[in-house]
């Protein structure tokens, strides 16, 4: 009995003195993920995706301990022409069929200032992971009219399609029809979960 009460006294005092992990969900509702890729040369083509999700966890309130886990459904690309969408879809592009999730794992956050930071992961796509970096920066944090508190990011990259398998490459007179580099935007907004407890974590997105 004696021992028991120790014990229950020591998980009381851990809990106390132990950072509660502050868990943050995606808000899709107000957040995007878009591409542009150059085509023929002269012009570029946008594209988004619908679905998506992911989770931050960062016990400091600076997010400089940051660790985001995000997944995007490939099938859901949107280029506002079902002709291409089908085309990115199709095992020339994504695979979706095959490989259905686009994922993001980060394993560095690297404060820059107080408003940017660098922010490397391992990205999956079509089973072949590469580590990137993301630019970042914060748009502040902020309490909305219902009580939770919210936080705005953007984050910018630019990837080689080349080395996930994306290899497809039509030839026209200009050059490429479709360019190798393509530059990824997405403006993410995240709400702070209420039920955050010590040494609780983000979960992988489904």
């Amino acid at each position: 009995m004696k021992n028991n009460m120790v014990l229950t006294l020591l998980a009381l005092i851990v809990g106390l003195f132990s950072p509660a992990a502050a868990n943050w969900k995606l808000d899709n509702a107000h957040s995007k993920v878009k591409f542009s890729v150059t085509h023929l040369l002269i012009s570029d083509v946008e594209g988004t995706f619908k679905t998506f999700g992911g989770t931050l966890d960062a016990p400091k309130p600076d997010f400089s301990d940051g660790a985001v886990q995000f997944s995007v459904d490939v099938a859901s690309v949107n280029t506002e022409n079902d002709m291409r969408d089908k085309h990115l879809q199709s095992d020339d592009f994504f695979n979706a069929e095959k490989y259905p999730k686009m994922e993001f794992k980060s394993v560095s956050w690297k404060k820059i200032d107080d408003r940017n930071v660098v922010l490397e992961g391992d990205l999956t796509i079509r089973n072949v992971t590469k580590r990137v970096a993301f630019n970042v920066a914060l748009g502040g944090t902020v309490k909305d009219p219902w009580g939770s508190t919210r936080v705005g990011f953007k984050a910018t990259t630019v990837i080689n399609r080349f080395d996930f398998n994306l290899k497809w490459n039509k030839l026209a007179e200009a050059g490429a029809v479709v360019g190798k580099d393509v530059a990824i935007t997405m403006n993410l907004e995240f709400i702070q979960q209420q039920d955050a407890t010590p040494g609780s974590s983000g979960t992988a997105l489904k």
